[in-house]
């Protein structure tokens, strides 16, 4: 290459690219909560979970998004590992797509022709719509036409390249060539971050005559296999569960590339003769699609019967202590507003929890080493609390919506409201601690003790699903429990002022129960704004449900 070639073949390249990025993102945008409910819905067995990742895949042509949002899902507890393996298998099939994408349509029609009135469309639907699903649209379409620019670049450089001796000397060298031209085809796309644009790149070249037929099928395998590159890097420090779907896409495309490799001239024959039986154009790159698709074809048949061990296999990898690490919360669904906001709201659902048995362990009292536990639990939510805060700072950062904003606010009041309870179980076990709350007096004590199992029971009741959350019934125990208060308060006041209970532990039991009193009106608030955000979220997911009334 010339040069000027090399700067129009980047250019072509940075085209191609730019055009994927707009089209994927504004697919899923424009889509909405449909991404997420088609997912939940179609993947009750590893069947279903492998039609649907090849349907998705080919509608966003994205399998990393596909991927990235099943992550999510087998976070939130909505998909199990080898539903979620069965998507994985289908979102690399249905990747495939793209390679037909260039073999058909970019070798036999006016890609200018069809890319500047896309261009045109999408930016006049984007200008026209102001904000929304149809400006994510438009993005999509106009993404199409940059999507078909580039690639028409791409075809003319290399069209235009000449001689091409010094890439068929290296596809002279038997199984070493096929070796080294499927490394390139991974270096391509872990540079790019993009098998489109590597596999775009090769099918160009090929039917430029650049590159051999049976180098450029190698290049096709390594770009496959170098796809997983960008979930490899995505779940680096990621949850256990991003973690073991990034391990079985790996496994997936290895196999299916290795595999490949193994039988790149009997699958390379294979696809001439489904071209010949199809009646299409036996043209390179449409030969190459075809073998594409038959690599993956061949891993799922290999891997298809070993899902069972391969779960069993993955669930033994990547534990951690769920209890000191987020468990939801993963920086592959920040992409997907849905996603995004599900997984925060399902790690302040289990800093709920940890709050409740808190305030409940303390309540109930105990020794010095329930006070140490206390504390170190107490220092775990709020470090829990700050990362779930500083999530859903990055949902914000990530789409400036100011219906997100809205929504994460609750959130945000949540987590406050938690660590206030973790704070008031802390001060319970030190009052607790020199026994300092004893009170002697059976008839008191035994009014005590009622009005503290009350308090439980209340907070018990703001740990319900959300849905089934009767937040009547939970002003009505916060009320109950306030009746009960001001006499039991009365009694021992007038217990200390008669000296039947000394005045240090009257303050004592007094400062308890007001802390007590404290933490179940914090715990009532922070399942109700929990609630708050559950519907602000369901509402920008579907805008047609009703909200909270």
């Amino acid at each position: 290459m010339q040069g000027m070639q090399v700067f129009t073949f980047l250019g072509g390249i940075g085209l191609f690219l730019l055009g994927m990025r707009l089209m994927s993102d504004g697919l899923r945008a424009a889509a909405g909560g449909a991404l997420r409910d088609i997912l939940a819905a179609s993947t009750r067995s590893r069947l279903r979970g492998l039609l649907s990742g090849v349907l998705i895949t080919a509608a966003v042509q994205s399998s990393s998004a596909v991927i990235f949002a099943t992550v999510g899902f087998v976070n939130a507890g909505l998909l199990t590992l080898t539903q979620a393996i069965g998507v994985i298998y289908g979102a690399s099939l249905g990747t495939t797509l793209t390679s037909w994408i260039v073999a058909v349509v970019g070798f036999n029609v006016d890609l200018q022709a069809l890319a500047l009135p896309a261009i045109g469309l999408g930016v006049g639907l984007r200008v026209v719509a102001g904000s929304g699903r149809r400006q994510a649209l438009g993005d999509a379409i106009a993404g199409f036409g940059l999507f078909f620019l580039g690639l028409d670049i791409l075809r003319g450089t290399f069209a235009d390249v000449g001689d091409p001796g010094m890439l068929a000397a290296l596809a002279g060298h038997g199984v070493l060539s096929l070796v080294l031209f499927a490394g390139i085809g991974m270096v391509l796309t872990t540079l790019t971050q993009s098998s489109s644009a590597a596999l775009a790149i090769t099918l160009t070249a090929a039917a430029g005559g650049l590159v051999p037929e049976q180098a450029a099928a190698a290049t096709v395998i390594g770009a496959a296999v170098g796809t997983t590159s960008t979930a490899v890097f995505a779940t680096l420090g990621a949850t256990a569960n991003a973690q073991r779907t990034a391990s079985a896409q790996v496994i997936f495309n290895a196999v299916a590339g290795l595999a490949a490799l193994v039988a790149l001239v009997p699958l390379l024959e294979l696809a001439h003769h489904i071209v010949a039986w199809l009646g299409l154009e036996a043209h390179k790159a449409v030969v190459l699609a075809v073998f594409h698709t038959l690599m993956m074809l061949l891993g799922l048949a290999l891997m298809w019967p070993a899902t069972p061990r391969l779960v069993a296999w993955l669930g033994r990898r990547f534990r951690r202590d769920d209890h000191t690490r987020p468990r939801y919360l993963d920086d592959n669904v920040l992409t997907t507003p849905a996603l995004a906001l599900d997984a925060a709201r399902l790690e302040a659902e289990r800093t709920g929890a940890m709050a409740r048995a808190m305030v409940t362990a303390a309540i109930s009292g105990g020794g010095a080493g329930q006070r140490r536990w206390l504390e170190a639990e107490h220092q775990k939510l709020q470090q829990l609390a700050l990362t779930i805060n500083e999530f859903a700072n990055r949902i914000e950062r990530s789409h400036g919506d100011p219906a997100i904003g809205s929504s994460l606010a609750h959130l945000l009041r949540v987590t406050q409201y938690q660590q206030n309870m973790a704070e008031r179980a802390v001060a319970l076990a030190r009052l607790d601690a020199d026994g300092e709350t004893r009170i002697d007096d059976p008839e008191l004590a035994t009014a005590v003790d009622r009005l503290l199992a009350d308090a439980v029971r209340g907070i018990e009741a703001t740990g319900a699903e959300i849905d089934a959350w009767d937040r009547q019934a939970v002003k009505t125990t916060l009320k109950g429990f306030d009746r009960e208060y001001q006499p039991v308060k009365e009694r021992l006041l007038r217990a200390g002022a008669a000296g039947q209970l000394p005045v240090r532990r009257m303050v004592a039991v007094l400062d308890r129960l007001s802390a007590v009193r404290r933490a179940l009106d914090q715990a009532a608030k922070s399942a109700r704004y929990l609630r708050k955000f559950q519907h602000a979220e369901r509402e920008l997911a579907d805008p047609g449900e009703p909200g909270e009334g």
